[in-house]
């Protein structure tokens, strides 16, 4: 992340955030599944096969389809609106997300929780580069691992604090798990409409600062 200014740092810190709290809402709806964390449900797949659970492996497996479709699907928003436009990317997640809220509620549970994970897939594409993941939003093993070799460069003479905005990306997807599940317990899937929110706000933020630097 040595590459991306403060503001950009910021922007992912949110993001990841978001991906907490939808996380969060999308695990305790679906009983031990994600929507974002897809390394925890190919361990649910592999546990599945190995014990006979046929439904739950069907269940982790298609969730890890659809995440794999929502990558897609930003990537190519991301190609055709140009890899530094951002907005467009997070404007498809906020779609997405609102979809979800709205399909749940009307009781279209199946399509609302696919709708979810698309937009968790698609919301990797914010800061792609050359068709790559320039910063990993909605997994955090590997930021916590650069934090780890930042912190031992620091102990040896490296940059003192390069560590700081991996553990910043981890930090903000903790505390938005920690307020989706909270907010999932008060309000149920209504709280997926804040998350659907503040993209769109995001998104728009970002469209305004990319049309003044055009």
């Amino acid at each position: 992340m040595k590459d991306y200014g403060r503001r950009d740092v910021a922007l992912a810190a949110v993001l990841s955030g978001v991906a907490g709290y939808v996380d969060a809402i999308g695990f305790l709806k679906l009983g031990g599944f994600f929507v974002s964390f897809m390394s925890g449900n190919s361990t649910r797949l592999g546990v599945g096969l190995a014990t006979g659970h046929v439904g739950a492996a069907l269940t982790a497996l298609t969730l890890i389809a659809l995440f794999v479709a929502g990558v897609v699907l930003g990537a190519l928003v991301a190609r055709r609106a140009g890899e530094d436009r951002r907005a467009m990317v997070m404007a498809l997640e906020a779609v997405l997300l609102a979809c979800a809220a709205g399909l749940i509620m009307a009781g279209l549970d199946g399509p609302g929780v696919a709708a979810m994970v698309l937009a968790m897939g698609a919301e990797n594409a914010v800061f792609q580069r050359n068709g790559d993941v320039g910063v990993g939003l909605t997994y955090m093993t590997g930021a916590l691992v650069k934090a780890g070799q930042r912190i031992a460069a620091a102990l040896t003479g490296g940059d003192r604090w390069a560590w700081r905005p991996f553990v910043l990306l981890w930090a903000g997807l903790t505390l938005g798990g920690a307020l989706g599940a909270a907010a999932y317990l008060k309000f149920g899937v209504l709280a997926l409409w804040g998350a659907a929110l503040v993209v769109a706000g995001l998104a728009v933020a970002r469209h305004v600062e990319e049309k003044r630097l055009a």
